[in-house]
């Protein structure tokens, strides 16, 4: 019997990386006999998650073109051996599907997919799609959107299944409240300067609660040392601060409260979980969809939004204040994310990637 092959494109960040590996792992549930191969954007970043799960994955030496500025030229430049090795890759694997969940890396090997009339599948994490998957729309057979506002995008192609997270996050039960606060903090695998820098400057107005607020802090590896002396400086010993967490789905399980970045699985992570959150969106996102995507869980009640102007120490500690002394807002924010959930976003995604497959 002729092997199954699926290509799985995209990457840069672990906002399109994890939802592929997710992906990947139930298609293998449901088809064991599948042969996945994973084609990345080859950051260093990338190259460690992929090597920790252990799958095959192919990096393609690419960069993204919009709002580069002057670097778009050099992106630009390494678009046609970027094609040239799609190519190689289709005629060598000769894919029965090849999906793309986002990001620049994905564009070429989805793109000459299309046109060699392969299968295509495109999955769309943010509410407003992204650069590469508005252009991909005309060609591809199908898009899955995590959130029913994308539909319109896609001409018709569109299918509304939600956004495919690890199962551990849907998993978590409710946390048990105490009379402190546990808060979260991360601004993404490398984390956020913006978020760092906040957090840190609204210490001192936070030392009158030290002893009731827990503090859980990733700040990606420039940040680290200073963020650590802050805490140290200002009495925060029980403050827990890394460059970064592998066990994320154990960190929100003992949150009561998140402050993170608005991008796309972040915010699915806290829908699955029904984790009560402070958004503030990256403000130089492309086409500025974090705010789109904070709008989204902010007007379902789902979570509080601060934009980055407005991110002043004695806001963002009056705001922790105010959770803290009235912990029944974040019970009304976890209760506001129950209607996004797609607790099936995976199967169902997987079912439209069998799908597409049959027949070919």
């Amino acid at each position: 019997m002729k092997e199954r092959r699926v290509i799985i494109s995209g990457g840069g960040t672990g906002g399109h990386l994890y939802p592929a590996l997710v992906l990947g792992r139930k298609l293998r549930d449901m088809d064991p006999g599948l042969a996945l191969t994973f084609v990345g954007g080859g950051r260093e970043a990338e190259r460690e998650i992929m090597a920790r799960e252990a799958v095959r994955y192919v990096p393609m030496r690419i960069e993204g073109l919009k709002g580069r500025g002057r670097r778009a030229f050099k992106a630009a430049a390494l678009l046609p051996g970027a094609f040239l090795r799609s190519l190689v890759l289709l005629v060598r694997l000769r894919p029965r599907l090849v999906v793309g969940v986002g990001g620049y890396s994905s564009g070429p090997i989805v793109l000459l997919a299309a046109w060699a009339a392969v299968p295509t599948l495109i999955l769309e994490q943010n509410v407003r799609p992204g650069f590469t998957n508005r252009l991909l729309i005309r060609w591809v057979k199908k898009a899955a959107v995590a959130f029913a506002a994308s539909l319109p995008y896609f001409r018709g192609k569109g299918v509304h299944l939600g956004n495919p997270v690890r199962p551990e996050f849907a998993a978590l039960p409710p946390k048990v409240r105490s009379d402190g606060l546990s808060l979260l903090v991360f601004g993404g695998s490398q984390g956020s300067r913006v978020l760092n820098r906040a957090v840190t400057a609204a210490l001192p107005r936070l030392a009158q609660v030290r002893e009731r607020l827990t503090i859980v802090h990733q700040t990606g590896p420039a940040d680290l040392d200073g963020v650590r002396a802050a805490y140290a400086d200002q009495g925060f010993d029980r403050a827990e601060v890394a460059a970064f967490f592998h066990d994320m789905p154990a960190r929100f399980g003992a949150a009561d409260l998140i402050l993170c970045r608005a991008g796309a699985t972040s915010c699915a992570e806290l829908i699955a979980a029904r984790k009560a959150a402070i958004l503030v969106p990256f403000a130089l996102a492309a086409d500025d969809h974090q705010a789109v995507n904070a709008a989204a869980l902010r007007d379902a009640g789902g979570a509080e939004v601060i934009l980055e102007g407005d991110l002043a120490a004695d806001h963002l500690a009056g705001m922790i204040l105010d959770f803290l002394a009235r912990p029944a807002r974040i019970t009304a924010l976890e209760n506001g994310l129950a209607p996004l959930r797609k607790d099936a976003a995976a199967d169902d995604i997987a079912r439209l990637c069998l799908e597409l497959m049959r027949g070919c």
